[in-house]
């Protein structure tokens, strides 16, 4: 549940991988009056699939979204929809909320800026703090995929194979690892937990789209960052290199 008369529509994918760790997201709404929602909103609403909660102002200089967002929060708790909360503001009027819905066992996480006041931090059960990235120079291709050239096809009318893509590393498959091994107690992350993270915070998200055959392949790549191993299951885990050895 997003304020959204109160922080940047920046914040929203960060949000969203934050509270991805958690399980599903099934609902997502952002609050806010109708110059936020219709100008600067509008755009990042859309593209990650939230609903827009509108409020009008009943008289000047009030308001409205932010009880409609507490109200919405309690129903969606006593409706049983959800059980984790995760509230995307800096305003330290929701510490009230906050306390509500933890008394109530719902748990409570808060993504805001740095002018957070300690009010609403001390309020939740986890806070992210958020800060605008500064620009990142473009990541280099892991290594560039190359092909014999093909031969020209013949009366039989083959076309020659298209040729494969660049393999890529993606800085967000880093920092979803960064972020869950952070959270796990033996500093390690399952294959499938990744994978499932991945996809709660990009449903489209495949390592075919970075020239990988699989999630696997894919993270072998980072081999100056992550380190993989086999489980006696057989199944996969993967955790951060040290630094001295990232070096």
């Amino acid at each position: 549940m997003v304020d959204c008369d109160n922080v940047s529509p920046d914040i929203l994918e960060h949000a969203l991988q934050m509270a991805a760790q958690f399980g599903r997201v099934v609902l997502r709404r952002g609050y806010g009056n109708p110059e936020a929602l219709s100008n600067k909103w509008q755009e990042a609403l859309v593209q990650w699939a939230f609903t827009p909660c509108l409020q009008f102002r009943y008289s000047a200089g009030k308001n409205t979204s932010d009880i409609a967002l507490a109200l919405d929060a309690m129903e969606a708790l006593f409706d049983q929809r959800a059980e984790v909360f995760c509230l995307v503001t800096s305003d330290s009027d929701f510490a009230y909320l906050c306390r509500k819905l933890r008394e109530r066992g719902a748990s409570v996480c808060i993504v805001g800026e740095a002018k957070t006041p300690p009010a609403l931090r001390n309020a939740s059960d986890q806070f992210f703090e958020w800060a605008k990235p500064k620009p990142q120079p473009p990541e280099p291709p892991a290594a560039e995929c190359t092909k014999a050239p093909e031969k020209p096809a013949g009366d039989m009318g083959v076309a020659p194979a298209a040729k494969p893509l660049p393999k890529h590393r993606p800085r967000f498959v880093l920092d979803a690892v960064k972020l869950l091994v952070s959270e796990a107690s033996e500093g390690k992350v399952g294959l499938g937990a990744l994978g499932q993270y991945l996809k709660r915070t990009n449903p489209a998200f495949t390592p075919n789209q970075y020239g990988h055959a699989g999630l696997l392949q894919m993270l072998k790549s980072y081999e100056h960052q992550l380190s993989l191993k086999q489980e006696p299951n057989g199944g996969w885990s993967v955790s951060l290199k040290t630094a001295t050895t990232a070096d």
